[in-house]
C-alpha cells in the first residue's frame, strides 16, 4: 500500500503529512495516540453526580436554542433519557457547526464531565455521537484513540477521526512483518508486531495498549543497542592497537615521585587501563569519578605508559583555564622525568604555536595538553599512542570515533567528573568500557552543606568574615550576570558591589562568562594565587581551576540550579585538608522540586546518588544540557522510566551481535532489513560511514 492510496487524501493533506515527516503508511502507524477516550461508562442522567471523570449519556433531543449576545452567544441543547431526567449540553465556540448535529426527537450520545447548573445537570462542549436508539451502544465498547495534532494538520483539516480512519485502512490492508528474533518475543512475552500496531490503535482496554507500547519501546531500545554493539564490534575488529606496557617512567612516577598513596578506586582504574593497553586492542574507556577523586593522576599513569613505549600522549580539556590547570598539575609530577611536554591553546602567539606544532610533528614533544585544538586536523602527531579527554560528557559517539581514527588508531581514555546514571551510561556510553572511582584521596574531608534563609544572611556574612580573616578563601555564586526584571534573582554584578561595601578590607573579584578569555584567566589566576579572597561568580566556575585554599561557597538562589550543577559547584571546594562549607541560600518561594534538591544536597555528597535523583527530576535531555550531548532520541521509550526495559534490550542486542555480527543468519533476515537503513540514517550520530 502507498500513502496516496488513503481515502479522503487531497493534495493539501498529502503535503501536510509529508511536512510532518509522514511519507510511508508505516510512518502513520507510528503516530501513536496521545490518549484514549473511554465512552463505555454509560450512566442514566438521574444517577449523575459532579465528577472529574467524563461519562457517556444517551438521550433524545428535547430542545435546542441559541442564547446570549455577541461573544456570550452559545448553543443550549436539552436531552431526556429513558429515566425521564434531562441534561443540558452547552456549546460556546463553533456553535454554528454543533447546531447542525442535533435534530429534535432524535437520539444522541454525549460524552463529557457532568456538572450541576440550576435545575439541570450540564455538560460543556461534550463530544457528540448520533445513535439510532438507546440500545445502540456497540460503538462505545472500544477505546477511542485521540491522535496528536500539528500546525500542518490543522491547516489541511486533518483531525483525529480522519487519522483513525487512515490507520484503520492501513491495518486492514497491510500485513506488517515481524523482525524481532523469535527467542526475544518468547522470552519477554511480546506480541507480534502487526498485533501490537492493532492494539495501540484499536485497543479493547488500556492494558492492551500498554502491552503494545512496551513492545515498541523495547524495539526502539533494541535497534539502538544493536547499533552501539555493532560500533563496539567494528572498533574491536579494526583496532589492533599498539601494545603498551609500564616501563621505567611509569614505575618511577608511582614509586618515587607521587607524594601520596593511590586509593583503591585509582588502583582498580589503573588495572583496567593496563589490561586494555596490554591487550593489543584499541582502548576505549571512560573513567568516572566525582570531583576530586584523583582522575588526573590515573590519566598521567596511562600517558606515561604510552611514552614508555616510544609513543606520544595528548590530553584535551574543555576550557583554556582547565587546560592550564592540567598542564601545571602534570608539570609538577613529571618534570623530574625529563620529558618534553607542551601546552597548546588558541590564545598563544603564532611563533610559540608554530614551535609547539613542530615539536609535536617531529616527535620531540612527548606529551601535549590543550583545548579541543589539540585534535584539529592541522595538528600532526609523530606517533600518537594515547588520547585523554577530560570533562567529555557533552560530546557524543561521533566525536569519540573521530579521535579513535586520529593517527594510527590511538588508545582513548575519557574522563568525566559528572557522574553518569546507569540508564544514561547504557545509551551514550554504550560503546565505552567504564571504570568508576568512588573514593576520595586520603585527607579529604566531605564538604558540610547547609541551607540558610535571607533572614540568616548576617550570621552567614559573620562566618564568612571570620573564616577569611583566618586565611580562607570563598566563592559566592549567582545564577545571573546582571539584574533581570523578568526574574527576581540576585545577580552577580549587583552582588559584587554589595559584597565590596560589606567587606571593604577584603580583595573581591568578579568572574562571568561574558568576559574575554584572557580577562577570565587573569581573575582566576589572582584567586588561585591567593591575591583575591572572595570570588563572586556565575556558573563559569562549575568546571574550573583547583584552589585548595577555597573552603567556603555561598550559592545564591540555590533552588534555581539543577542538582548535578549544585554538586559540580560544591566540588570546587573541599580540595584541601581544611573542613569546607557549602551554604545554599534559596529565594523566598520554594517549589516542591526546589525543596527536594536542597534536601538532597544536605543529605549526601555522593555524586552518583545525586545524578540519579537529578535525572529523574529533569529528564535526560535537560540533564545533559546540550544538543551535542550524544543523547539518542527515543520517540516512545524513556531511559529513566523504562530503564529495566533498556537493560533487557541492551543485553539481548549485544548477545546477538556476538553470535551473528553481520546479521547474516536466515532467522535474522527481517531484522537486517530494518536495521541496515536504521543504522545508515544515523551514521553521522554514530560516527561511522
Amino acid at each position: 500500500m502507498r500513502l496516496i492510496d488513503l481515502h479522503n487524501l487531497s493534495q493539501k493533506r498529502l503535503e501536510a503529512l509529508q511536512s510532518a515527516g509522514i511519507r510511508h503508511p508505516e510512518d502513520l502507524l507510528f503516530l501513536f495516540p496521545r490518549r484514549y477516550i473511554d465512552k463505555s461508562r454509560i450512566r442514566p442522567i438521574s444517577l449523575l453526580t459532579e465528577s472529574s471523570d467524563p461519562v457517556t449519556v444517551i438521550g433524545k433531543v428535547v430542545s435546542k436554542q441559541v442564547t446570549g449576545f455577541k461573544k456570550g452567544k452559545r448553543l443550549e441543547v436539552v436531552i431526556r433519557d429513558q429515566s425521564g431526567s434531562m441534561l443540558k449540553a452547552v456549546f460556546f465556540k463553533g456553535w454554528k457547526y454543533f447546531i447542525t448535529q442535533f435534530k429534535e426527537d432524535e437520539w444522541v450520545a454525549l460524552y463529557g464531565k457532568a456538572k450541576r447548573f440550576g435545575r439541570y445537570m450540564s455538560m460543556a462542549h461534550p463530544e457528540v455521537d448520533p445513535v439510532k436508539e438507546p440500545s445502540d451502544i456497540q460503538k462505545f465498547e472500544q477505546l477511542i484513540p485521540i491522535y496528536p495534532g500539528s500546525k500542518h494538520f490543522t491547516k489541511a483539516y486533518i483531525n483525529s477521526n480522519l487519522i483513525k480512519s487512515w490507520v484503520d485502512q492501513i491495518l486492514g490492508s497491510t500485513n506488517v512483518p515481524e523482525f524481532l528474533p523469535g527467542d526475544v518475543l518468547s522470552r519477554h512475552g511480546f506480541m507480534q508486531r502487526h498485533q501490537a500496531f492493532k492494539n495501540i490503535h484499536q485497543p479493547d482496554d488500556h492494558s492492551q495498549a500498554a502491552d503494545a507500547l512496551e513492545r515498541f519501546k523495547y524495539e526502539e531500545f533494541y535497534l539502538f543497542e544493536l547499533s552501539m554493539a555493532k560500533i563496539k564490534n567494528v572498533q574491536v575488529s579494526r583496532s589492533e592497537g599498539t601494545v603498551l606496557k609500564p616501563g621505567v617512567l611509569t614505575k618511577k612516577f608511582f614509586n618515587e615521585i607521587l607524594p601520596f598513596k593511590l586509593t583503591e578506586g585509582q588502583k582498580h582504574a589503573l588495572a583496567d587501563i593496563r589490561t586494555d593497553l596490554e591487550s593489543g586492542l584499541q582502548m576505549n574507556r571512560l573513567i568516572q569519578g566525582d570531583v576530586g577523586a584523583g582522575k588526573t593522576v590515573v590519566a598521567i599513569g596511562a600517558m606515561l605508559m604510552a611514552i614508555d613505549n616510544g609513543m606520544q600522549a595528548a590530553m584535551m580539556a574543555p576550557t583554556e583555564i582547565l587546560a592550564e590547570q592540567h598542564y601545571q598539575t602534570i608539570k609538577q609530577y613529571i618534570e623530574p622525568l625529563g620529558l618534553n611536554f607542551r601546552l597548546l591553546t588558541g590564545g598563544q602567539k603564532t611563533t610559540l604555536r608554530r614551535d609547539i606544532l613542530t615539536d609535536i610533528e617531529g616527535g620531540s614533544c612527548n606529551l601535549v595538553v590543550g583545548t579541543h585544538a589539540v585534535f584539529q586536523e592541522k595538528v600532526k602527531f609523530h606517533k600518537l599512542g594515547l588520547a585523554v579527554i577530560d570533562e567529555q560528557h557533552r560530546f557524543g559517539v561521533k566525536q569519540r570515533n573521530e579521535i579513535l581514527l586520529k593517527g594510527d588508531h590511538p588508545h582513548l581514555l575519557v574522563m568525566s567528573a559528572t557522574p553518569i546514571p546507569r540508564s544514561l551510561a547504557m545509551t551514550i556510553y554504550s560503546d565505552l568500557d567504564i571504570s568508576v572511582i568512588k573514593d576520595l584521596p586520603a585527607g579529604r574531608k566531605p564538604v558540610k552543606t547547609a541551607v540558610r534563609t535571607d533572614k540568616e544572611r548576617q550570621a552567614v556574612y559573620d562566618f564568612l568574615e571570620q573564616s577569611i580573616g583566618a586565611g580562607d578563601q570563598a566563592y559566592v555564586v549567582f545564577p545571573l550576570i546582571e539584574e533581570s526584571e523578568a526574574m527576581d534573582l540576585k545577580d552577580a554584578t549587583m552582588g559584587f558591589e554589595k559584597l565590596k561595601r560589606r567587606f571593604p578590607d577584603f580583595s573581591i573579584g568578579l568572574l562571568h562568562g561574558r568576559m574575554k578569555p584572557d580577562e577570565k584567566d587573569g581573575i582566576m589566576k589572582r584567586f588561585a594565587d591567593g591575591d583575591t579572597q572572595i570570588l563572586v561568580s556565575t556558573t563559569v566556575i562549575e568546571v574550573g581551576v583547583d584552589v585548595p585554599n577555597a573552603s567556603i561557597m555561598i550559592i545564591e538562589h540555590a533552588e534555581r540550579f539543577g542538582l548535578s550543577q549544585l554538586h559540580q559547584l560544591r566540588g570546587r571546594i573541599g580540595r584541601g585538608s581544611k573542613q569546607s562549607y557549602c551554604i545554599l541560600m534559596p529565594g523566598t518561594k520554594l517549589s516542591k522540586d526546589g525543596r527536594f534538591r536542597l534536601k538532597k544536597m544536605i543529605d549526601t555528597n555522593d555524586g552518583f546518588e545525586i545524578a540519579e535523583a537529578d535525572l529523574k527530576l529533569r529528564g535526560p535531555g535537560d540533564f545533559l544540557g546540550t544538543k551535542q550531548s550524544g543523547l539518542p532520541e527515543f520517540k516512545h521509550g524513556d531511559i529513566v522510566e523504562d530503564r529495566l526495559l533498556l537493560e533487557q534490550a541492551k543485553n539481548d542486542a549485544w548477545n546477538l551481535i556476538k553470535k551473528d555480527p553481520d546479521l547474516d543468519k536466515s532467522e535474522h533476515k527481517e531484522l537486517k532489513k530494518v536495521f541496515e537503513p536504521y543504522f545508515k540514517e544515523r551514521s553521522e550520530f554514530f560516527g561511522v560511514g
